[in-house]
């Protein structure tokens, strides 16, 4: 299994709104592309003081073919309504890792 997984410092004043699109919209959409087999959510609780606040998003693909397919078809576009919504309101990672 490959872990694709997002990490996001917010705005504090964003936080609840972006919570609700991530939930009710954003994710939706990435697994309607029936690549991921699961996803969550987690906040970071021990918190670096940079201001923000911290949360993961996870999605899990079953294999690595899985996840070139998604990033290559439908995660530029995905990426860019996040990028358009919510500009200069956000920092983000991207880790991929493989359960052992």
């Amino acid at each position: 299994m490959i872990l694709y997984n997002i990490t996001m410092s917010l705005e504090p004043q964003i936080e609840r709104e972006f919570l609700r699109w991530m939930k009710d919209e954003h994710m939706p959409a990435v697994m309607a592309t029936d690549l991921p087999l699961e996803n969550k959510v987690l906040k970071l609780l021990t918190e670096v003081d940079n201001g923000g606040v911290t949360y993961t998003f996870q999605y899990w693909f079953r294999t690595m073919e899985d996840f070139v397919t998604y990033q290559s078809l439908h995660q530029p576009a995905l990426q860019q309504q996040v990028a358009d919504r919510y500009a200069n309101k956000y920092v983000s990672f991207r880790t991929l890792l493989e359960e052992a």
